[in-house]
């Protein structure tokens, strides 16, 4: 019978030496140097040596090193031993071991990182074996786990909102259409409208959850399926919105730093070391700035990625960006009292990529059906969300966050697609 894993290789230390312990993972290396031979195994969280040993280990062990290809699925049971050769300073010397897998030759290589991009995507559940990938996705779910644990000391409370709905959350952005019984129904952009509702009795909530846009871009930095982390506070306006995420990004620069070695070993330098207080720009500020560069750039316009990387001189690599133009925010926007062509709104700027959007709400109702028909919406398209506002809409705030691009510029890829277990785009269904 084999037996269950005891330890992920992260936690075969010096400290466990003359310990029994149950490893297992996949083989990463072999090397047979005749009467000693290493196995490198690695799992999750990184790599453990195996070493066999003539004389110490049994012999029908040493026979199957020879039949053993890399990836083979392999479990071990051995003794922990603390070393002044092996890299990690201790070894496993192995007393069974069962191969419950074989492995046939991979189709992209997670050895010398030498297959491109769409090559790597083609075979994604391959390609999530090479140590940079697992590095980027459990630096991931802690940075999830971080963001969570702020938001709820802050009182907000975690939902989930539909994702099939009847109409636009945005009233432009483009939409897909799915087949729903007898009518026609499409994938939700943002869970924008339920958030602004449930404001209305939970007050601070927030969503980590899928959304999706049928926009026709082909860049870095756009997906059609990503993963947007959005808050919604009641009582709230965009300043204090803005307060807890910088309380959010010095908590996930912290996560950051804390695997700082595991990435910089597969090759990612984190573009952020610490978060203090975060700039806070007026975008008629932003638009001087760039002019003073050279940038044609006239007020209202909106900002370019590369106008964004050139603030970063001034500003360094994390900003927020404030008081937007109306016409370039959604709907539901509050403009600025005594000043009504800008908008208490922002976004936050990461290596010069948007990674969050946000802004105080409108929460009257005549004020939101005023904005709507200045926009050329009809009203009587959101009657089933208007009707909230006759029942007691408390001021509120929030904050969109595209997970995806923030994990992309956080850790300096170069691709969004690299930030996405199983990414899909205008030309990527499968798998």
């Amino acid at each position: 019978m084999v037996p269950r894993k005891t330890h992920f290789t992260s936690e075969i230390t010096p400290e466990l030496n003359g310990r029994e312990v149950v490893v297992a993972g996949w083989v990463w290396e072999i090397r047979d140097l005749g009467r000693v031979k290493f196995v490198v195994l690695r799992d999750r969280e990184g790599f453990v040596q195996l070493t066999f040993k003539a004389g110490r280990t049994p012999d029908d062990l040493l026979s199957k090193i020879p039949q053993l290809n890399k990836e083979d699925v392999v479990v071990v049971r051995g003794i922990v031993e603390a070393s002044k050769i092996a890299k990690s300073g201790v070894e496993v010397f192995p007393q069974e071991m069962w191969v419950v897998a074989k492995a046939r030759p991979l189709p992209v290589d997670l050895w010398e990182g030498t297959s491109d991009l769409p090559t790597r995507l083609k075979y994604r559940a391959a390609d999530l074996k090479s140590p940079r990938n697992l590095a980027i996705f459990t630096t991931a779910s802690e940075i999830l786990k971080a963001v969570r644990e702020v938001l709820y000391r802050h009182k907000f409370v975690e939902v989930f909102t539909p994702k099939i709905i009847a109409t636009s959350t945005e009233g432009g952005a483009e939409l897909f259409a799915v087949l729903y019984f007898e009518r026609v129904a499409y994938l939700a952009q943002s869970p924008q409208l339920y958030k602004e509702q449930l404001t209305a009795s939970l007050e601070r909530v927030f969503e980590i959850a899928p959304a999706y846009r049928a926009e026709k871009h082909n860049t870095d930095y756009h997906l059609n399926e990503f993963i947007s982390i959005d808050g919604e506070g009641a009582f709230m306006d965009y300043n204090d919105i803005m307060d807890v995420l910088e309380e959010i990004m010095r908590s996930i620069a912290s996560v950051v730093n804390s695997r700082r070695d595991r990435l910089e070993k597969v090759g990612i330098r984190p573009v952020l070391e610490k978060v203090d207080k975060i700039p806070r720009v007026d975008y008629d500020e932003a638009v001087e700035r760039l002019r003073a560069l050279g940038y044609d750039v006239k007020w209202g316009d909106d900002l370019t990625v590369e106008m964004q990387k050139a603030l970063t001189k001034f500003y360094g690599p994390l900003y927020f960006i404030v008081n937007f133009p109306a016409s370039l925010r959604p709907f539901y926007t509050k403009r600025i009292d005594g000043d009504p062509k800008k908008t208490e709104s922002y976004d936050l700027i990461l290596d010069g990529i948007e990674v969050v959007s946000g802004a105080t709400r409108i929460h009257r109702r005549e004020d939101l059906e005023r904005e709507m028909r200045e926009r050329g919406l009809d009203p009587a398209a959101f009657e089933s969300h208007l009707s909230v506002f006759d029942w007691g809409m408390p001021p509120h705030a929030g904050f969109g966050m595209g997970f995806n691009r923030l994990l992309m510029s956080l850790l300096g890829l170069k691709n969004v697609r690299e930030a996405v277990l199983y990414p899909r785009d205008r030309y990527r269904l499968e798998p």
